[in-house]
């Protein structure tokens, strides 16, 4: 399929006011705060150094009130949400370390006792977690337990007017903490409350590891992780309680509490939807995670398209003129793909941001829309995540041995969002919590059926799959109104694409609930049913977020800029093709595509790839990243010519 150029240059400013979106003043605050912080290109100071300078740089931030966004107003914040989201996204574009440390403190410390604690608590710690006056720890994660919370061993036991915090075995030790190893003061634990011999699952308390001299409490063991393969400027650590006592009122109460009698309390009967209610008041982390990749992914993006834009390599025939790197189609298609499903990943991000953002602003939010939002964000910390990790690495790749140096930042970017995989939620459970949500339709009352029951429970419930809309509802309907059934000849044919997303998450998922259904007979081993079909429940997951994602970059060319309108549809045309082709198999065993057109298919992502080439500047200089967090080696390749044909012109 021969495409026509694209009629019109863009100016990167139009890309950029449709990136910033909604909260477009928070964004370019951030990028004004940002001058004063430099990325760690060739760091060479030793852990102790790194962890130091990262922590005088959240200072900095403390200072100008950069946590404030978030908090309250009472308390000296400003209440919105979604601001400190986007925030704590921009920080990814410089050093991740203080990304990650800034997450811990003001993220998952101050937010665990903003969500989970109630007035008392929020008085006594949130303005001294946004000052920095405390420094704290999130202590979840144990040794032997991860991602599988509910199973937590450490102890958080009643008596006499107290709680007991208790390390039981070594497998209970809280493993992997940041703030732990140096700077922490106190630490939200999640532990097993145990009231009158009575187990009432997990619940989180605010306990101090060190006093005022930065010596460890008593009864507080403290250990240090040491050096890791990346982000060394945040001190994670591992912590041991023998028995150490908190006060009563240690206790996050706003889910479960215990009175001056001994008499433990909660607003919700049922353990399992209390206890996943309590996590569902964390989920920004998650969501704070996808944006952190995104903005790695950009950075590293950015480095390679303009490094490839000046490197020259091998002769154009019959003219004497080398040939830039990003002009050959194989290094194309190592860089446009990424950058389009960059672009998509923003747009779904952007639209994740903003439905939690929403929601938190309401006073009563039905299950089923907090759980929506919950399976939303995992799918996309998932998706984003591993993005990053394969998008660095092919940014490293086209920048030859110069994006192995460490001067041009690659391999520290790649070194520190390797963990964001795994940290905020290993991805596959994440998406196994996806597919559920899926299947369950985001009901609270099959959390504790067990995986036998939740198969039993799809066997009775599940008619088909229902296709949930997202903010791209009335413009597809327009679409599909608008051009009538569409055909798979026109790849380019925007409802085509949204059909053809939406008819494989549906199959997929239709044939997942099948799956189960049969499994489900009476006899069946619950581990078994769920193992057996695990690769079908990953799956489904992961179409089902390929769908929103495409369906957030729709709705987002319905509102953009006229001037950025053709460029950006081309971009998703990309996204779009270049997902289908890597998942051309399924969509030919399935009679979804003819041989013929998959053909076209692969012949229409090279075009796309032709036609953005001269534009793939344009769109990096979109994302309007702080040109000092740019000003590296390969970056300046291009001021400095070519050292190689000047040599080769003195010789001739």
């Amino acid at each position: 399929m021969k495409l026509s150029p694209l009629e019109d240059a863009v100016d990167p400013e139009a890309l950029r006011r449709v990136l910033d979106g909604r909260w477009e003043p928070v964004r370019q605050a951030a990028r004004r705060r940002m001058q004063e912080l430099r990325p760690p290109a060739g760091e060479t100071g030793d852990v102790e150094e790194q962890r130091a300078r990262v922590l005088e740089e959240l200072r900095r931030l403390a200072k100008e009130g950069y946590p404030r966004q978030g908090f309250p107003k009472e308390y000296g914040g400003k209440g919105d949400i979604g601001g400190s989201v986007i925030s704590f996204e921009m920080l990814g574009l410089g050093d991740l370390s203080l990304l990650v440390k800034a997450g811990v403190q003001w993220g998952l410390f101050g937010g665990a006792i903003q969500a989970l604690g109630t007035e008392r608590h929020h008085r006594l710690y949130l303005r001294q977690v946004m000052d920095l006056e405390l420094l704290g720890c999130f202590a979840m994660t144990e040794s032997g337990h991860g991602s599988d919370v509910a199973h937590l061993e450490t102890m958080a036991t009643y008596e006499a007017g107290a709680f007991v915090i208790h390390t039981p075995v070594e497998s209970a030790r809280k493993d992997y903490i940041g703030n732990a190893a140096r700077d922490g003061r106190m630490a939200v634990v999640f532990a097993q409350l145990i009231v009158g011999g009575e187990s009432h699952g997990v619940h989180a308390l605010l306990v101090p590891i060190r006093d005022e001299h930065g010596r460890p409490c008593p009864g507080v063991r403290i250990e240090d992780c040491g050096p890791k393969g990346g982000l060394n400027g945040v001190d994670n650590g591992r912590l041991y309680f023998d028995h150490v006592r908190v006060p009563r009122e240690a206790l996050l109460n706003r889910f479960g509490d215990v009175d001056a009698e001994g008499v433990y309390s909660s607003p919700i009967d049922n353990p399992a939807r209390r206890f996943f209610t309590m996590l569902g008041t964390l989920i920004r982390g998650r969501v704070s995670i996808a944006g952190g990749a995104g903005s790695a992914s950009k950075t590293a993006l950015t480095l390679a398209v303009r490094y490839g834009e000046a490197r020259r390599q091998f002769d154009r025939p019959g003219t004497g003129t080398e040939v830039p790197i990003l002009d050959y189609l194989a290094h194309q298609r190592k860089l446009l793909p990424a950058l389009a499903t960059a672009y998509a990943l923003h747009f779904a991000q952007e639209e994740l941001v903003t439905a939690l953002h929403d929601l938190h602003g309401e006073d009563e939010v039905e299950d089923w829309r907090q759980r929506e939002l919950e399976s939303r964000a995992a799918g996309l910390k998932a998706i984003s995540t591993w993005h990053a990790t394969q998008t660095i690495q092919a940014c490293r790749e086209a920048c030859g041995g110069a994006g192995y140096l460490t001067a041009n930042r690659l391999p520290q970017l790649k070194a520190d969002t390797d963990v964001f995989t795994t940290f905020e939620g290993d991805n596959t459970v994440l998406l196994q919590l996806v597919a559920k949500g899926l299947l369950t339709r985001f009901q609270h009352d099959v959390d504790d059926l067990g995986t036998l029951g939740l198969a039993r429970f799809v066997a009775e419930q599940f008619a088909e799959a229902l296709i949930e809309r997202t903010a791209a509802r009335s413009t597809i309907a327009r679409l599909l109104t608008a051009r009538g059934e569409p055909s798979e000849a026109d790849l380019l044919d925007r409802a085509w694409q949204l059909q053809a997303f939406e008819d494989r998450e549906k199959h997929v998922l239709e044939g997942l609930a099948r799956r189960l259904r049969r499994a489900a007979s009476d006899g069946a081993d619950p581990f078994e049913v769920f193992n057996d079909a695990q690769d079908h429940v990953l799956r489904a997951a992961r179409v089902h977020v390929d769908r929103i994602v495409l369906e957030a970059f729709v709705a987002a060319l319905d509102r953009c800029d006229e001037a950025a309108t053709e460029l950006l549809g081309r971009v998703c045309d990309l996204y779009v093709l270049s997902t289908i082709e890597a998942d051309r198999a399924w969509f030919l065993e399935h009679g979804r595509l003819s041989p013929a057109t998959a053909k076209a298919l692969l012949e229409t992502v090279n075009e796309l790839c032709k036609l953005l080439r001269p534009h793939a500047r344009t769109l990096v200089d979109g994302f309007a990243i702080p040109p000092h967090l740019l000003d590296v080696p390969i970056v300046r390749y291009r001021k400095l010519g070519d050292p190689f044909a000047a040599s080769l012109s003195r010789l001739a």
